[in-house]
């Protein structure tokens, strides 16, 4: 039986790239086999959040899920710190991953390159070690991820190998689950750059909670090139990035779009797209605010989630304990 797992950090607003490249696809594998959902907001610590800026994007970050499709009748739906076996597993792995390992990992080299001495956290250092833990400790065969985060499945994989070639079969050995389309969208205005939460200005980011008319101005000012020719190519980056996220949006194929826009200019293609992710994010936020609306549901939405989370993850972690030798 497939297992899945995947989560969104919950930090900053959430942009059209989180939903491309991991709420959506984790939509479209519920029903597949087992889904575990969840939002993994003791990694959001390494920012030092606001905590009632924390705890709302928890609870929004939740009601995302749920209104892009997640059914926590059929999905576990969890926030991370409700589980604090998450926290000490990651504590135990933490002895089965070398330093050297973890300063090869491209998003702690990225971040840690941003905020200087004082922001070189050791949670940030170690937070492929917790996410490894998120993994490992649900039994998770696929984990939904965006291109980005795939280094930190494969580090998990190697974690979990190690730990079985020393104790016995204890871990399942993950696999990532990258989408073709989507996985990895850039910024609008700097397409070499991946669309991102921390970014300090928005024009090139499509956020979940953006209006109509940004949304359309924010593509229409999308950069492009002085060919004017719609094709998808290494050479043309914006071009490629625009027709990722009307693939990802419509699930039309990238050839099905690009001979749709044949003979045709940017405008044309851009004009479409506008409407496109409109109708599409119009929709996402009507039932995202309904959700928002009555906050005591999503609370017992999560302590639900949590109740059935603890479950797996507290008799693996006791499996874990006894290996080691841990009383």
């Amino acid at each position: 039986m497939k297992r899945f797992l995947s989560g969104i950090q919950a930090t900053g607003d959430l942009h059209i790239g989180n939903y491309l490249g991991a709420i959506k696809p984790c939509v479209e594998l519920q029903g597949e086999g087992e889904s575990i959902y969840f939002v993994p907001n003791l990694h959001s610590l390494n920012t030092r959040p606001d905590p009632a800026k924390l705890r709302k994007e928890t609870l929004s970050n939740i009601a995302w899920f749920m209104a892009a499709g997640i059914d926590p009748n059929k999905s576990i739906l969890y926030v991370q710190s409700g589980v604090s076996a998450n926290a000490e597993l990651c504590w135990i792995l933490n002895n089965f991953v070398t330093m050297g390992e973890l300063s090869r990992q491209t998003q702690y080299k990225d971040k840690s390159s941003k905020k200087g001495v004082e922001g070189q956290l050791v949670g940030l250092f170690a937070y492929p070690v917790l996410m490894a833990a998120d993994i490992l400790l649900y039994s998770a065969t696929h984990v939904p991820v965006g291109e980005d985060q795939a280094q930190h499945v494969e580090l998990a994989r190697d974690i979990a190998e190690r730990f079985n070639n020393i104790y016995g079969d204890t871990f399942v050995v993950p696999e990532a689950v990258v989408r073709k389309v989507g996985a990895r969208v850039m910024n609008l205005q700097n397409p070499d750059k991946k669309m991102s939460k921390s970014d300090e200005g928005q024009s090139g980011n499509i956020l979940l909670l953006d209006n109509k008319e940004s949304i359309q101005n924010k593509i229409k000012r999308a950069v492009t090139d002085s060919e004017g020719l719609v094709e998808f190519s290494d050479t043309k980056p914006a071009i490629a990035n625009l027709l990722q996220i009307y693939s990802g949006v419509t699930g039309d194929g990238i050839e099905t779009i690009t001979a749709k826009y044949a003979g045709k200019g940017y405008g044309e293609l851009k004009t479409d797209l506008a409407n496109v992710v409109v109708d599409s994010i119009v929709e996402l936020q009507t039932k995202y605010h309904e959700l928002l609306k009555n906050e005591d549901y999503l609370l017992e939405i999560v302590k639900e989630g949590n109740r059935k989370a603890n479950e797996i993850a507290s008799a693996k972690l006791l499996e874990v304990k006894v290996k080691l030798g841990l009383l």
